[in-house]
């Protein structure tokens, strides 16, 4: 077996995209969804991760255009493994926990960005009736997780439970990520 010179297998590797989101909530626990100008379904402040950029720094700078808030992230919520659906290539979906938004801190958010029409606190019902069904999945996934801490969910095209990946994880996993505020 030949192998390649390491610099052409470098180049041969697989490249996913990647994206990043933020859950915040209300005290009713309601989601915060947006509402874009380029796609039917809502979704969550968040986008698609640039190259060179890290996810979490991704997070915080769509959430800053997107609504005008800016501040750290709380812990890693879910890592989605999200399938290629024929339009969007396969990728890896994050959502960090963006806590809960007091009516102070909605009294601060501004819509900069022309791509957010609106936004509205959602409770589960109207959050799977509005968004994809996978971000669905994903979320479900994501307010378990905020309210039950550990360790990040990982899903595979939004179905928690990738118990095979789990056990793989670092023993300190937690500890070292699970509570860093970015």
């Amino acid at each position: 077996m030949d192998l390649l010179p390491y610099e052409e297998y470098a180049q041969s590797l697989n490249r996913k995209r990647a994206s990043a989101g933020v859950l915040f909530r209300d005290e009713q626990r309601r989601v915060l969804l947006v509402q874009t100008s380029y796609k039917v379904d809502w979704d969550i402040p968040g986008g698609a991760v640039e190259a060179g950029e890290a996810p979490w720094v991704t997070a915080r700078r769509e959430v800053r255009e997107e609504i005008g808030i800016d501040r750290p992230l709380g812990q890693l919520l879910v890592i989605d493994h999200v399938p290629d659906d024929g339009l969007m290539p396969e990728g890896l979906a994050f959502v960090w926990d963006g806590g809960i938004l007091t009516q102070s801190d909605r009294d601060l958010v501004v819509l900069t960005d022309p791509e957010i029409l609106s936004l509205e606190f959602c409770a589960a019902p109207d959050v799977t009736a509005r968004v994809k069904p996978r971000l669905a999945r994903r979320l479900t996934a994501a307010v378990e997780a905020a309210e039950h801490g550990g360790q990040p969910a990982l899903c595979d095209d939004g179905r928690r439970g990738v118990r095979e990946a789990r056990r793989s994880l670092p023993r300190e996993y937690p500890a070292v990520l699970g509570r860093q505020r970015l």
